[in-house]
């Protein structure tokens, strides 16, 4: 997910179950010197009260600006971490090629970053990741006129292909010998399909379920092929910051014994059941 040089970083406060929580009073709140405060169980923040998460926005049904507030699928699971801190969750709107940097985790701007983000071995050499909390799959989403089938299908036909920049779908199209066309995010990608710019694209599943509740993008495209690439995604934290990673870890663990995590899925995503994140195309 490229940006155009010069984008601002946007603040939003998500609408959570927690915006009206203050600190607990057993929470303690210390300066280091570097600006970061001390709360429950030791866990250093960037802001005092606050759990600053940085996101790439828009990515529905994980986060998305929907009647001016941040919501979605990964907003309500971190809202679980910053519930457990005592603590509101601030986002912030950020490029995502700095997620797989660790840049704004590294410069203190943020203590998380939540983005639908695949945890990888490269990336893991500067982020440090939560327990995976989705199963992620890709998806062929293509123009019905187009007469695809397959990915196979686009190679053959030599389709013009978009993906969305700095994502694992592209990476795993140019591993395949594509040469997509890139977009920033994936609300271009879905623009660049309904232009005409590529008559195909792949992006993560979970966004393609979105888009196809629109009547009017159900009836011009559909799922050509679902492709299994056995990933998961995780929330990533500074390199070495093992507190914070317990906390996230813990949420989403307790959140899955409970209840929880299902009470969310169904909101955001869908049906829970075993082949919820990664169906059959048809």
């Amino acid at each position: 997910m490229t940006t155009l040089p010069g984008r601002l970083t946007r603040v939003f406060a998500a609408a959570t179950a927690t915006a009206g929580l203050l600190l607990v009073s057993a929470c303690t709140s210390t300066d280091d010197g570097g600006g970061s405060k001390t709360t429950t169980g030791g866990v250093s923040l960037v802001k005092s009260g606050r759990l600053t998460t940085c996101t790439h926005l828009p990515y529905p049904p994980f986060q998305s600006e929907i009647d001016g507030k941040v919501q979605g699928f990964d907003v309500a699971l971190i809202d679980l971490v910053a519930e457990e801190l005592g603590v509101k969750q601030e986002i912030l709107d950020t490029p995502f090629e700095n997620f797989k940097t660790g840049a704004f985790l590294n410069s203190g701007e943020c203590d998380l970053a939540a983005a639908g983000m695949t945890i990888t071995d490269e990336r893991k050499k500067n982020l440090d990741f939560s327990v995976p909390y989705f199963d992620a799959t890709q998806a062929v989403l293509t123009d019905k006129k187009a007469g695809i089938t397959s990915l196979a299908d686009i190679k053959s036909k030599k389709i013009k292909l978009g993906a969305q920049a700095q994502t694992t779908g592209e990476e795993y199209v140019k591993n395949e010998g594509f040469d997509p066309v890139s977009f920033e995010s994936s609300d271009a990608v879905l623009n660049g399909l309904r232009t005409g710019q590529v008559k195909a694209v792949v992006i993560d599943y979970p966004v393609v379920q979105g888009w196809l509740k629109d009547k009017a993008t159900a009836a011009a495209y559909a799922v050509a092929d679902n492709l299994d690439t056995g990933e998961q995604y995780g929330f990533a934290v500074k390199k070495g910051n093992s507190a914070l990673t317990e906390a996230v870890d813990k949420a989403i663990t307790d959140a899955k014994a409970d209840g929880t995590y299902q009470k969310i899925y169904e909101q955001w995503i869908g049906p829970y059941d075993a082949s919820a994140a990664s169906p059959s195309a048809s």
